[in-house]
């Protein structure tokens, strides 16, 4: 038996608009999303603000399940990018360089791709179609799994909001059927 799961990046906030490094915030527009999901029969979210507005804006009662929360940005959350860079230039290139670094005093992005990685391996396999809202980190782990890739991979997979990544499989053999914006519409 083989699941379809549907990840779907968590809508616009001032964070992503200003490559900030984000707090529990809510989006910037919570109006209808635009996406088609087709037939949803599980939907799942993150436990924060966004992903429950997402989830909302989608039409989709979804369950909590805190193994879809954001990385842990530790002492950056609130900060932009550029600020951190100015401020901490060797932590930035340690952690965008080695994926168990984890400078900010939070997560790291290997540690991050294990927890993604458990709880895709620990799903059981489930002939109706599982939607699940997260943070383009969680989808950028997801996908890094699915394709049994190294987790420095992490940083070469570019997810806006909205956009969804289709997986395909259950525990141990997760593969990528597709992963594009929420505009375009996934194959059958």
């Amino acid at each position: 038996m083989s699941t379809r799961l549907t990840l779907v990046s968590h809508g616009a906030t001032a964070a992503t608009r200003a490559a900030a490094f984000p707090r529990d915030e809510p989006l910037l527009d919570t109006g209808p999303a635009a996406a088609d999901l087709g037939r949803v029969a599980v939907a799942l979210r993150g436990p924060e603000t966004r992903c429950a507005q997402t989830a909302a804006a989608l039409g989709l009662a979804a369950i909590t399940d805190k193994r879809l929360r954001d990385l842990d940005f530790g002492g950056w959350r609130g900060r932009t990018l550029d600020d951190v860079a100015a401020a901490e230039p060797d932590a930035v290139t340690q952690w965008l360089t080695e994926p168990a670094a984890a400078p900010h005093g939070g997560e790291s992005v290997a540690d991050l791709v294990v927890r993604v990685g458990g709880w895709l391996d620990e799903r059981p396999p489930d002939p109706v179609p599982v939607v699940a809202v997260t943070h383009p980190s969680v989808v950028r782990a997801a996908v890094v799994h699915a394709l049994g890739a190294d987790p420095s991979a992490y940083w070469r997979i570019d997810v806006v909001p909205l956009a969804r990544a289709v997986l395909r499989g259950g525990p141990g053999r997760w593969s990528l059927r597709w992963l594009a914006p929420a505009a375009q519409t996934p194959p059958g």
